[in-house]
């Protein structure tokens, strides 16, 4: 292992003996279905040298990657990993992290990465709802459980990073197999569990949402067709791994035997850096990283001519920053349109599109999605509603809770289920998707309804601001009433009632803004969407 810090138990390595014949991984990668192991173990025999992950501290080649997924899986199934058994990992972006979570998909278990932003309360209640047999850990998220007092359901404990072991747990290069170890084969099935993702739970108890091995597989075998999979390929992730944000582009990374590049924090100048060093071609930023991008006084510093191919995805990506992005960073731009749970996927290849940047674009690998009514029927094309898709990379559903399941299905004329995005629409003729604000969110305002996003785009069309949200408030007169959030772009405090009644004057009668509201920034969850409970709790204007 290329590392500065090299534990000294590693040793040498060596890839699974099963893997000794060359496997041709494109070639595989476009049978029906096929096992993660396989390909892990290809690409240690095929290119053994080649760098797999690297995350600043450990630098892993793909013959040491595979090795230690082996070991790491080898010790799961020696204390007792049942097949679909899940193993809850909770800390810092890191090889390990990534090693640990490809470890529980060989050993024939089930990955649960846990949400480090949660509460205490909240993660308690993941462990608990997914039945993890073990618990690999940061010792700082480690101490922050214990000192909050909270009982942690009975697991093993290993530890991700090395340190003290008289808390009586090992890590993780202490407690995995001997050298040369190999996991068991395990006959796992299309529908057996790959991963479990929480949701953020910004409104209660986080909600785990269960992929299986064939929704996974098929999300990889089509990774070709949206640009992964080159040679040389290069990888920079720099959102949490508990995100699927980041592990639907980090998969499809290993299938095709790239290289990983994980930062466990993003801030601009690192992440440039990071590019600039390692010759990144491939990345996935949200709205907000690209804004903090473009605004950074020293971008056009940095040389980011190896880049081929950004993805964006996971919260609203204004017109006006995508045509900015396009303009100013080198590569293809798409931006990705779906949800955890699944549905429909929309692409948008923003820089062939310029006419569509106010779309999240079309259904993409065999995706359908229409709208629906309030009363779930069916609406003509055309039409706005609530989106509902379906995809060949759905959700088999909500951990323990059916229930939950049945309330996000929509079930069409032959009974076939799609997923309710949550989220207002259109699409066009051409099939490109409109979005207009998540159907929650949805005001409705002296018996109109006013779609935040329109509102919202039409702050940000004003230069002075950066940052908006709207929502709706409670009024005697209308029912209720829009408010905004703004940012300033130059942090300067800005005159909220002119900005308002400029903005007013582009916007129908119907929609128009009551008051705005200045703030420093907008709250946003680890992958950068705004959280509108948190300003519906701030909000201290009274409205008539």
């Amino acid at each position: 292992m290329t590392n500065a810090n090299t534990h000294p138990t590693l040793g040498s390595v060596m890839t699974s003996s099963s893997s000794a014949a060359p496997l041709d991984t494109i070639a595989y990668l476009k049978q029906p279905f096929g096992q993660l192991a396989w390909l892990i173990n290809a690409h240690g025999v095929n290119q053994p040298g080649r760098i797999a992950l690297d995350d600043g501290e450990e630098r892993l080649t793909w013959a040491e990657t595979a090795a230690l997924v082996n070991r790491i899986a080898a010790q799961l199934q020696a204390e007792g990993l049942a097949k679909g058994q899940a193993v809850s990992i909770l800390g810092t972006t890191s090889a390990r992290y990534a090693l640990v979570y490809l470890a529980a998909i060989v050993a024939g278990g089930c990955a649960a990465p846990l949400t480090t932003s949660a509460a205490p309360n909240q993660l308690v209640a993941m462990m608990s709802d997914s039945d993890a047999s073990h618990l690999f850990i940061d010792r700082k998220k480690h101490a922050e459980l214990a000192e909050s007092g909270i009982s942690v359901p009975p697991m093993k404990h290993v530890f991700l990073d090395e340190g003290d072991e008289l808390s009586g747990a090992p890590s993780l290069f202490a407690w995995m197999a001997t050298e040369g170890a190999t996991p068991k084969d395990i006959a796992t099935a299309p529908s057996d569990p790959y991963n479990i993702i929480y949701s953020s739970g910004t409104t209660g108890t986080p909600k785990g949402i269960v992929h299986s091995r064939q929704m996974r597989w098929n999300q990889m075998a089509v990774g070709e067709e949206s640009g992964l999979g080159l040679p040389g390929q290069v990888t920079l992730l720099s959102t949490p791994m508990y995100s699927n944000t980041t592990l639907g582009i980090f998969v499809a990374t290993v299938a095709y035997g790239g290289t990983a590049v994980l930062m466990p924090k993003f801030d601009c100048a690192g992440w440039l850096a990071l590019v600039q060093q390692h010759k990144v071609s491939h990345t996935i930023l949200v709205p907000i990283q690209y804004q903090r991008l473009m605004d950074f006084p020293q971008f056009d510093d940095y040389d980011l001519s190896s880049l081929a191919l950004k993805y964006c995805t996971s919260a609203p990506f204004s017109a006006q920053l995508k045509a900015e992005v396009v303009r100013r960073m080198p590569g293809a731009l798409i931006e990705i349109y779906s949800m955890t749970e699944g549905g429909v996927v929309c692409l948008l290849r923003a820089d062939s599109h310029p006419d569509k940047l106010h779309t999240v674009g079309i259904p993409w690998g065999g995706s359908e999605v229409i709208t629906i009514d309030e009363q779930l029927n069916r609406l003509p094309p055309g039409e706005i509603g609530e989106l509902v898709g379906r995809s060949t990379t759905m959700m088999s559903g909500y951990q323990n809770q059916p229930e939950k399941t049945e309330e996000a299905s929509w079930y069409d004329e032959n009974g076939d289920r799609w997923q309710r995005m949550g989220d207002i629409g259109r699409v066009d003729e051409e099939g490109f998707v409109t979005l207009l604000g998540r159907a929650k969110d949805m005001i409705i305002s002296g018996g109109f309804n006013v779609y935040p996003r329109d509102l919202e785009d039409a702050l940000l069309s004003q230069p002075e601001v950066v940052d908006a949200a709207v929502i709706g408030v409670p009024s005697e007169r209308w029912g209720e009433t829009p408010v905004g959030f703004v940012v300033a772009s130059d942090g300067k405090e800005l005159d909220l009632q002119a900005l308002c009644e400029r903005v007013n004057e582009r916007l129908g009668k119907t929609q128009r803004i009551s008051a705005l509201k200045q703030l420093d920034e907008l709250p946003r969850s680890h992958i950068g969407k705004i959280l509108k409970t948190k300003l519906r709790a701030m909000l201290d204007l009274a409205v008539g």
